[in-house]
């Protein structure tokens, strides 16, 4: 869970100062403050809306891997339980109302496969203000290590390689991609934040590689 300090210094940030500090490219800046609204504002949304392409709703071969059951970032305080989502009626990835409970896209790869985009998504907080424990990407850094730990098996150890904004509608595709290199994808809402559009306008994206242990 998000520590007390973390969230105050967040929500004495302006909203100019929380888009210089997240427009990066691969480098997160040590301390990226919270999103204005936090605390405040009802954000039971999904999450930018993140939309899988067309195509990607149909069962993968994971059948010989245990699905995740928690995600930890130690680092930055993330510890999240999961459990397997799919897309809405509307064709968006489901997000779990609980925001301290992160989802997996059940549709794609299974977190430790040896190719494609595992995705984990959360919400950053909840309706009561709540910070939700996806809050905390907020203040990753490239290099810290996040755990996918699984039912009967070893845990799956990435390091953060990136982090990004995008506008809720420019989603890559690539986000869901089954094929490729292995990479673990953490998604949550991102500022702004304007209640009369719906809520969050972007996605905070975190890609996460493989480490052999």
């Amino acid at each position: 869970m998000a520590d007390a300090t973390r969230a105050l210094t967040g929500l004495t940030m302006v909203a100019a100062a929380l888009a210089a500090a997240l427009a990066v490219s691969g480098e997160p800046s040590e301390q990226a403050p919270a999103p204005p609204g936090f605390g405040t504002a009802p954000a039971r949304q999904q999450p930018a809306t993140a939309r899988p392409p067309s195509g990607a709703q149909s069962p993968t071969d994971t059948a010989a891997l245990a699905p995740p059951e928690r995600v930890q970032v130690r680092d930055v305080g993330l510890d999240a339980r999961v459990r397997p989502v799919g897309v809405t009626e509307q064709g968006a990835m489901t997000v779990p109302e609980d925001p301290s409970v992160a989802g997996w896209y059940r549709y794609g790869p299974v977190p430790g496969s040896p190719a494609g985009s595992a995705v984990l998504v959360g919400h950053v907080d909840g309706e009561t203000g709540a910070l939700g424990e996806f809050a905390a990407l907020y203040d990753v850094r490239r290099g810290d290590r996040v755990e996918v730990r699984r039912a009967e098996a070893a845990p799956v150890v990435y390091r953060v390689v990136s982090r990004a904004t995008v506008p809720k509608d420019e989603l890559p595709p690539a986000v869901f991609r089954r094929t490729g290199d292995p990479v673990l994808t953490l998604i949550t809402c991102a500022p702004p934040f304007e209640p009369a559009r719906g809520g969050y306008l972007a996605n905070l994206v975190v890609t996460a590689e493989p480490v052999r242990e």
